[in-house]
């Protein structure tokens, strides 16, 4: 089964979701603006990829923290987790997390090439 976690209004979402019916793979979708998302997933995320990998400090909600939290976002992880479960637009979309006969992947970020893989 696969889930993919985002916000359905992202441009890069929209991409992911295209690719993935291309694919003809079935999935579910998690909203985390209507659904929130747990600190397990988000942990488990980081552990898997990395916080680099995971915060998007790119995109608006970052640029607008403070250069204080910034400054212990950087320096403390479980502080950027929580960040990151209380500002979930501040995670790299999508997440897709699929598992099938083949094994189970963890994607972040849009890459036509890891989407593929999929299959």
């Amino acid at each position: 089964m696969t889930t993919i976690y985002g916000i359905k209004s992202c441009s890069t979402m929209k991409k992911a979701f295209t690719k993935l019916d291309e694919l003809g793979i079935e999935y579910n979708f998690h909203d985390y603006k209507k659904q929130g998302i747990d600190q397990a997933h988000v942990q488990k995320w980081v552990d898997s990829l990395g916080i680099a990998k995971v915060l998007n400090k790119r995109g608006t909600t970052w640029r607008k923290l403070s250069d204080e939290d910034k400054v212990k976002a950087d320096d403390n992880l479980d502080y950027a987790i929580e960040l990151l479960v209380a500002n979930t637009s501040m995670i790299k979309r999508p997440i897709v997390e699929s598992s099938n006969e083949s094994g189970d992947k963890l994607l972040c970020g849009y890459v036509e090439a890891e989407f593929d893989s999929l299959v």
